[in-house]
């Protein structure tokens, strides 16, 4: 940046801060913290040549990726951003689950308070044999009881493992 303010890694690094400082527009001075996270993880070294190796368009985002990342992996050493992202997929899979199993259910109870009125016409056309099975109709909602089976979902999601850690309690 140059002048009387340095960039907060000049700062940080206690060097004179150049009018061409790769880090002066990406780490302003009035945010100290977002440049010393992403030096601890990365290396002030690191990130200039990530940076220089960038179109001048890509590095903003880049420098949001990597103080992203740096943040995740301070919270998380061993995983980081995949120990995260690795959660967030445990819960949608289960929430899905958790739907599907909502969905059934709904399903369920809407045929047994609504049965189904087969048409007049068309069983009059049915082979006599294959009658019975319209008979089996009104019988039918008592084979899509789910009730127990949520458990049985729930129960395996919590098995469910990423890295040989539990990912969903």
């Amino acid at each position: 940046m140059g002048g009387n303010s340095p960039c907060a890694s000049c700062k940080l690094l206690r060097r004179r801060c150049a009018k061409d400082c790769i880090f002066a527009p990406y780490f302003p001075s009035d945010d100290p913290q977002k440049f010393a996270i992403v030096h601890k993880v990365f290396g002030a070294s690191n990130v200039s040549k990530m940076l220089q190796e960038l179109l001048v368009h890509q590095r903003a985002d880049a420098v949001s990726s990597l103080v992203y990342e740096a943040n995740a992996r301070v919270r998380d050493p061993v995983y980081g951003c995949v120990g995260a992202i690795s959660y967030l997929q445990n819960q949608v899979s289960e929430l899905q689950m958790q739907l599907a199993v909502a969905q059934a259910e709904i399903l369920c109870v809407q045929m047994q308070h609504e049965p189904a009125m087969p048409n007049p016409e068309l069983i009059e056309s049915i082979d006599p044999d294959q009658k019975s099975y319209f008979n089996l109709q009104n019988d039918l909602p008592q084979f899509f009881n789910f009730s127990s089976s949520s458990n049985v979902i729930h129960d395996s999601l919590k098995r469910e493992t990423i890295f040989g850690h539990d990912m969903v309690s």
